[in-house]
């Protein structure tokens, strides 16, 4: 086989691989060296995730923001079936004692730590490798709070529990944070730093602040417009 066979044979081969890829779906060695090395022992979800923040380069193996939102929802609801009764069992509380208001759930992505990835979408929306879920219930004297932050790209989530007295809350609000963070620049292949901007539930208590992470909408606004009136309620009283 002469040097132009060769040649020719290289190149027939390239276009079948080419083609194979984009008819199948195939990823193999359309990664990224991050979503190689951190991928490895990983589920097919979370090696989807990590390549919505590291192969934004990558023609094929990209995963778009829709694709993405999909992972985190079908997340979501897996965790969601009866969550109100079993987060009502953890903090060893009964539904009669919980009547002031309905309880609220604020959902949203999770933006407040270093070991999170996040990226803003083509549509303008942050998202991250972390999403958050925070139950709160009313009883007469207190409030109590179950949060829950999982992680898409690793098998890492935590749980807290909160419980605060009315009369010590100074204030529920929603609060715009803009902060200089690092993410990943797939077609630079490095780090940068740049501005992220995200929206948070506050809880004020002296000395201490608490924040749930969440998606502004007309539910979020309701719901933070009605623990408002309750406490209101519960200082004058």
């Amino acid at each position: 086989m002469n040097f132009m066979e060769i040649l020719l044979f290289l190149l027939m081969a390239g276009a079948v691989f080419v083609y194979f890829k984009y008819r199948t779906g195939a990823n193999i060695s359309l990664d990224s060296k991050e979503v190689i090395t951190r991928g490895r022992g990983r589920s097919e979800a979370q090696k989807q995730a990590l390549r919505y923040f590291f192969n934004n380069g990558s023609l094929h193996a990209k995963v778009s923001d829709e694709a993405y939102d999909a992972l985190v929802s079908a997340r979501v609801r897996s965790l969601e079936a009866g969550a109100k009764t079993k987060v009502m069992a953890k903090m060893n509380l009964d539904e009669s004692q919980c009547k002031e208001i309905e309880p609220v759930c604020f959902k949203g992505y999770h933006v407040d730590s270093i070991r999170i990835f996040s990226k803003r979408g083509s549509d303008g929306k942050l998202r991250s490798s972390a999403y958050q879920i925070s139950w709160l219930f009313f009883s007469a004297t207190q409030v109590y709070l179950y949060q829950y932050t999982f992680h898409m790209d690793e098998d890492r989530r935590s749980e807290t529990a909160e419980e605060y007295f009315y009369r010590d809350i100074t204030n529920f609000s929603t609060v715009s944070d803009t902060e200089e963070k690092s993410y990943w620049d797939a077609r630079q292949t490095k780090t940068l730093l740049g501005n992220k901007s995200y929206n948070r539930f506050r809880i004020t208590v002296p000395g201490k602040e608490f924040y749930c992470s969440l998606e502004q909408n007309e539910y979020t606004e309701r719901a933070i417009q009605g623990m408002r009136t309750k406490l209101r309620e519960k200082k004058n009283s």
